[in-house]
């Protein structure tokens, strides 16, 4: 029985790796923080969606593990930033209030699974798939 514990602990682990290494979440991220400060603009907020479009390239280049980290950083930011706004109750269930939850959501992600990425990638492996 602690087999299947463990490798469903293991699977869980490497499932949000592969989450932290892929280039789509900060893309996705970027898109949701875009959609919600563009109207009416917030230059604040707005610094987000080029930073996590960077880390978006970084990705596509080949560095998964500085991307990751990257992704993390930002997302943490941006999740700090936003959690400390109000929102009333009953704007929670609102078309904006559901993005906003979604992007809270993939801010969190984004930091579980690109922290994971960031601490456990090995960069010798990541050389070796470059060409380095």
């Amino acid at each position: 029985m602690p087999e299947k514990q463990e490798q469903a602990k293991q699977s869980v682990l490497q499932s949000a790796k592969k989450w932290g290494e892929n280039p789509v979440p900060p893309a996705l991220l970027a898109t949701f923080v875009f959609a919600q400060h563009a109207r009416p603009f917030q230059p604040l907020p707005m610094i987000f969606p080029p930073l996590l479009l960077f880390s978006t390239y970084l990705n596509l280049q080949g560095f998964k593990i500085d991307s990751a980290g990257t992704t993390a950083a930002i997302s943490g930011t941006y999740l700090v930033l936003a959690g400390r706004r109000r929102v009333g109750f009953m704007n929670k269930f609102g078309a904006r209030g559901i993005i906003r939850g979604a992007t809270m959501g993939l801010c969190l992600a984004n930091l579980i699974g690109g922290g994971l990425a960031y601490a456990f990638g090995r960069r010798s492996k990541e050389d070796d798939e470059r060409g380095l």
